[in-house]
């Protein structure tokens, strides 16, 4: 090894982000300069936000730590890093209750985790500065799929879903945040994310169409935007994703 080379070695999905030669192996890399070792991960492709553990020859360093030669980098996503305690993690805690913010094309997502109740933040007009500052601000995940905002200075919690498909980077979420135990399904509106609150049939009568308060029992309303909310059928089948969001925890896939 020559004097300005290191050794990185990058775990779990962080190779993701890897050049194809580079995942699931340690190479060698040329130093230029002495960057921090967050600098140097992100150089290499995986935003920091994903990023738990980092081991400088086999002792845990935050992300100031400076980068030298003829060391050892060994970089874990979370969830990942064998035997490593809480406080020798980068970055701090999510909250008991994560919240999240999500990108412009990420909308659909954004409802789905509404519907399982958790408090997330979404519009269509968030500039990239906004997103960040939010996430920092009111220490929200921010999820999306652009790693130029990922890697923003102030981004803490951070997340970018691999899949295209929403129902597909739910599960993504879910597992990488440990949502399933958390979940409190349709407790808040999938429209404006105010939290819902329940309504008699004559509550809703003229804002649900003709028969269904005839037909229903039971009711959610939004104080926000005053939509109504029933177990219809679009109800069964996102209870059905519920359930299925049950069944891999209990699985463990």
């Amino acid at each position: 090894m020559s004097a300005r080379q290191l050794t990185v070695r990058f775990h779990g999905a962080l190779n993701d982000f890897l050049a194809p030669e580079r995942r699931g192996v340690a190479f060698t890399h040329a130093l230029q300069g002495s960057p921090s070792v967050k600098d140097l991960i992100e150089s290499l492709g995986p935003p920091h936000p994903e990023v738990d553990v980092v081991l400088v020859d086999g002792e845990a360093v935050g992300f100031e730590h400076r980068a030298q030669p003829d060391t050892s980098l060994v970089v874990y996503p979370a969830l990942q890093a064998p035997g490593v305690p809480p406080e020798a993690r980068v970055g701090p805690p999510l909250p008991e209750m994560p919240r999240f913010v999500l990108d412009v094309g990420l909308g659909r997502l954004s409802g789905f985790l509404r519907m399982l109740g958790f408090d997330t933040l979404w519009r269509n007009d968030f500039a990239d500065d906004h997103l960040a500052r939010l996430s920092r601000q009111e220490s929200r995940v921010l999820l999306t799929r652009d790693l130029g905002v990922l890697k923003r200075s102030e981004v803490v919690h951070g997340y970018f879903p691999r899949a295209t498909d929403p129902a597909h980077q739910l599960v993504e979420v879910v597992r990488r945040y440990e949502l399933t135990s958390r979940m409190r399904p349709f407790s808040r509106c999938m429209a404006c994310n105010a939290p819902l609150s329940t309504a008699t049939p004559d509550e809703v009568q003229g804002r649900v169409p003709e028969g269904v308060a005839g037909r229903h029992s039971h009711f959610r309303q939004c104080p926000g935007c005053q939509r109504v909310f029933w177990p219809g059928t679009h109800h069964d089948r996102m209870q059905a994703l519920v359930d299925t969001l049950r069944r891999l925890e209990a699985v463990g896939t």
